[in-house]
């Protein structure tokens, strides 16, 4: 029976992945962010937050002015989806958890501690499974 895993709660890996799939598709060109947002038709302002984030973690490399844009900083073989996801990560994969329920009750009183172990658990399974993915892989279904 397949697990179900809900969405993350924002499109931080999508638009990760979408940005880092152009430029493996354009690996000699520098892609401006007008450029990127253009082609997942968000604000600039939205891709070059990204790029930043994606910049710190070592995946890309950016350089500004006139001839300035960002590519990759690595080849794609050697990018993980698991370290797209964990440069990007804010939230769990399950969500987030009540944050006051009431202490008085059996279950409110523990629900948040068991929840923690869940969602890590849960967290964990996702990288694991992302790990053995590249962005070279997910990239082959655009050519």
């Amino acid at each position: 029976m397949p697990i179900f895993v809900p969405e993350m709660n924002n499109t931080r890996f999508a638009t990760a992945i979408h940005i880092l799939t152009l430029l493996a598709n354009f690996p000699d060109e520098w892609l401006s962010s007008d450029w990127i947002a253009g082609s997942i038709n968000i604000n600039p302002v939205i891709v070059r937050k990204e790029l930043s984030m994606l910049q710190n973690a070592g995946l890309v490399t950016s350089r500004k002015g006139k001839e300035g844009g960002s590519k990759l900083n690595k080849p794609s073989h050697g990018i993980s989806l698991a370290e797209i996801y964990l440069s990007v990560k804010n939230s769990e994969v399950l969500g987030k958890k009540n944050l006051s329920p009431n202490p008085q009750c059996p279950v409110g009183k523990d629900i948040n501690e068991n929840l923690d172990k869940l969602f890590a658990e849960t967290d964990q399974w996702v990288i694991d499974s992302l790990r053995h993915k590249t962005l070279k892989d997910f990239v082959k279904q655009f050519r």
